[in-house]
């Protein structure tokens, strides 16, 4: 069962105490920065581990400036659609409230920092009863975070760091990123081609246990690296592990099967 520090205690507590209740994550975005498409990220990826486990979820974006803005970036990194806070009702009778968002202190100062703030404490009552998911700010050098083309990239280095950790990206990380994604790409359509062969159980609960300690996304990425060099995991193998963390993931890392001869 995927279990959440909740920022308010501190404590590590169960995501969804109501088996397959329906749950709402809530993103909190003050601004479409690339603070905020962080958060929105995670968002997104705790989404993707809650319904990988068969639980219902109902996504809601609040506290957003330049909503048209944060979506056609969000577009571009492959999250998935957030309802509007205005258009979302009073709710659905939901089990559980995952609320994603910046630590309430320390994040900005001076006028816009009040606005985030009085945002911030808006929504407060309504998600006094659910889970505060808290990711750290980020900071990314010169247009490194706004060139389309790298998106994909862009989200594997923004999942790379630690939520909870500051992120300066810089144009390293990002090159970085996206020679991974191409090896790894590359390796799967190769495996995609050999025999088919199931996922070794160490393997599955390696991801398993990685994403549901606190969505710890380093550590998937970490096993697919052992997966990668592995001597004793067969090709078959490989691409499902990679198929299927995928699915959390969300780096289409199956894109390139079927294009051009895998060697």
């Amino acid at each position: 069962m995927l279990r959440i520090t909740d920022a308010r205690t501190g404590e590590p507590t169960d995501a969804t105490p109501a088996r397959r209740g329906l749950t709402r994550v809530e993103a909190h975005v003050p601004r479409p920065d690339i603070t905020g498409l962080r958060v929105l990220l995670v968002a997104d990826v705790l989404v993707r581990a809650l319904e990988i486990s068969g639980t219902p979820v109902w996504t809601v974006l609040t506290g957003t400036e330049g909503r048209e803005e944060l979506r056609a970036r969000a577009t571009a990194l492959g999250i998935r659609p957030f309802e509007d806070e205005r258009d979302s009702g009073s709710g659905l009778g939901e089990a559980q409230v995952l609320r994603v968002c910046v630590p309430e202190t320390g994040t900005t100062d001076g006028a816009a920092g009040h606005d985030e703030a009085r945002n911030d404490r808006a929504g407060h009552d309504e998600a006094a009863n659910g889970l505060r998911v808290e990711v750290a700010p980020a900071d990314a050098g010169s247009g490194v975070a706004d060139d389309d083309e790298r998106a994909s990239a862009l989200r594997l280095a923004l999942l790379s760091c630690p939520r909870r950790e500051p992120l300066l990206l810089d144009e390293g990380a990002l090159t970085d990123a996206e020679d991974t994604l191409r090896r790894w790409r590359g390796a799967v359509a190769t495996w995609a081609t050999r025999p088919s062969g199931p996922i070794p159980d160490p393997v599955r609960q390696q991801l398993r246990a990685a994403w549901e300690d606190d969505l710890d996304v380093p550590a998937v990425l970490a096993v697919l690296r052992k997966v990668e060099t592995s001597g004793t995991v067969p090709d078959g193998a490989r691409f499902e592990t990679y198929a299927y963390a995928d699915r959390l993931l969300g780096i289409e890392l199956t894109r390139d099967i079927g294009r051009g001869t895998p060697s």
